[in-house]
């Protein structure tokens, strides 16, 4: 079975986040005034060949632990998808 699965990365709490502030500093002249706390991570999205969703799952937080994410300055979450054959595919 195929399941699809959504890793967002983003910098530890308390973290220098230059690319958010930019984003920030920004929003003002484009007329929103009222944004604050802005942060930049990346999403990546994919899909996974597995007997069972959570066996998938297991390969998807293996591979953003190990590879899509720095654990010394990001975190990550696996975020619910819909299962390329649209089935609920992940959490």
């Amino acid at each position: 079975m195929r399941f699809t699965f959504e890793v967002l990365v983003t910098l530890k709490p308390g973290l220098a986040d230059p690319q958010g502030k930019a984003v920030e500093a920004s929003l003002p002249a484009l007329g929103f005034s009222d944004v604050s706390d802005v942060h930049v991570g990346r999403h990546v999205r994919l899909d996974v060949e597995a007997p069972t969703e959570p066996e998938a799952r297991t390969q998807v937080q293996e591979i953003a632990r190990r590879l899509l994410s720095n654990p010394v300055i990001e975190d990550f979450r696996v975020l619910e998808s819909s299962g390329s054959d649209g089935r609920a595919g992940a959490r």
